[in-house]
């Protein structure tokens, strides 16, 4: 009689934890899809007002838009909270375990191949990769996913040795523009683009877990190291990229894609339906090899509990549904209204209206990629909430305003690239003297996370 009592009360026990995770669940959802319309729907009011006074879509142009912006707000709501409870626990985890094994050819062997399968998994790496038909994709898509994994090698054994970051930083960028000077000027963008687009949404969440898994094991708590691995893993698709730049024939003919708006309501929900089938398989074949790792970290080490492993393999499912809705409604509907918008406003005053308008939207586009949101929670939980997620938030939409603006003007008035890149770079590397360590490894983490799908 006791026994059944027993399994009585276990059952209701079990029904209220349901119950109650099912009720969190909603909540966390709710939670995240106010972020995402937080994000995106000042974006949606300035295309609008700019449709509206300074730059016409057609309506077919203007539905596919509203559209990508629906599927944006969802993928972004489901792609967060898939990260949260997938990406993150699992990049702690493996961090932790790397660590406690003091293993260092392990350390090094198994660094490489996360960093190489997951920046395969990177979506954004394709669009580079269309990007420069000069070089095969497969060619550059293997070179920059092998600089992320030599590079991520380099930031966890600094992280390993208290290296300190800055004179690295300094170091690792003075060979960048070393190679530079023998690169054809018509490539330099392309390779120092490739270290924001190898840093997406899903790179750098299970990165930066990583390297908070790591710092909690060498340093006993969750330290200033955690900051810095997103920094050091870009520089190596810069370096992959501009060793590429010297060893093929490049020129500016090769660079660049074109994109085509839809003319027809008809052509949009072809465009979306093509697209959408495009991405599930783009987003399924990305996610395989992290979830193959995770399965074979469990079978080897059971760091999870069996509630824990589920609750990973869900996450793992909502990143899925999240990022392909994301990138469905970034590529399909966004990209013909920017291409659009450019083309009209480069027509106005000589085009110098892009400058403002640039500023503008690089301010609140910013805001909703979700590489972002992650670095934006992160500082928050290490830094204990001194650094908010609001304060990074507004911190990173300057930054991007001014970064767009400038970009437009360099693009107007037709100057090297490097008259930017030098000077700014320089000017960053300075501040880090004046800087405490902990908002170096944020302030060059932030600049690959700040450039993603949208």
């Amino acid at each position: 009689m006791l026994h059944y009592y027993h399994i009585k009360i276990e059952l209701r026990l079990e029904a209220i934890r349901v119950l109650r995770s099912r009720l969190q669940l909603r909540e966390k959802l709710k939670e995240k899809l106010v972020e995402a319309l937080q994000a995106v729907l000042p974006i949606v009011a300035i295309v609008l007002v700019l449709s509206f006074f300074i730059a016409p879509l057609s309506p077919s142009v203007l539905l596919c838009f509203l559209l990508g912006a629906v599927m944006i707000i969802f993928g972004m709501m489901f792609f967060t909270l898939g990260a949260e409870m997938s990406m993150t626990p699992m990049g702690e985890r493996v961090g932790s375990a790397m660590t406690k094994s003091r293993s260092l050819p392990k350390m090094i062997v198994i660094g490489f191949i996360l960093g190489f399968i997951i920046t395969i998994s990177e979506p954004d790496l394709q669009v580079l990769a269309n990007q420069v038909p000069s070089v095969p994709n497969l060619v550059l898509i293997l070179s920059v996913a092998a600089g992320v994994g030599a590079f991520l090698v380099i930031a966890l054994l600094r992280m390993l040795f208290s290296m300190a970051l800055p004179p690295l930083l300094v170091t690792l960028y003075a060979i960048v523009f070393v190679l530079a000077a023998f690169v054809p000027k018509d490539f330099l963008a392309v390779a120092f683009d490739s270290g924001g687009v190898t840093t997406g949404p899903m790179t750098v969440p299970f990165i930066m877990a990583l390297g908070v898994g790591v710092a909690a094991i060498h340093k006993g708590k969750k330290g200033n190291d955690s900051f810095g691995l997103v920094a050091l893993s870009s520089i190596g698709p810069v370096i992959a990229v501009l060793i590429l730049g010297m060893l093929f024939e490049v020129s500016g003919k090769d660079l660049g894609a074109s994109v085509v708006a839809p003319e027809t309501t008809r052509n949009v929900l072809k465009d979306y339906g093509a697209g959408f089938a495009e991405y599930l398989k783009e987003v399924g074949l990305a996610l395989s090899p992290i979830a193959a790792f995770f399965l074979l970290f469990q079978l080897f080490t059971r760091a999870f509990t069996k509630r824990q492993a589920i609750k990973v393999g869900v996450g793992l499912i909502y990143t899925f549904v999240g990022l392909t809705l994301f990138l469905t409604g970034a590529n399909v509907g966004f990209m013909p209204v920017g291409a659009k918008m450019g083309e009209t406003l480069a027509k106005i005053a000589g085009g110098w209206l892009l400058v403002p308008v640039g500023a503008i939207i690089g301010y609140f586009i910013v805001a909703a990629e979700p590489a972002v949101y992650v670095l934006n929670k992160e500082v928050e939980h290490t830094s204990a909430g001194a650094v908010s997620a609001k304060a990074m938030n507004r911190g990173l939409c300057a930054g991007v305003s001014f970064a767009v603006a400038l970009a437009f003007f360099r693009i107007i008035a037709g100057f090297n690239i490097m008259w930017v890149l030098v000077p700014g770079y320089a000017v960053a590397l300075i501040l880090m003297i004046f800087c405490p360590s902990m908002f170096t490894g944020i302030a060059f983490d932030s600049g690959g996370v700040a450039s993603g799908a949208m």
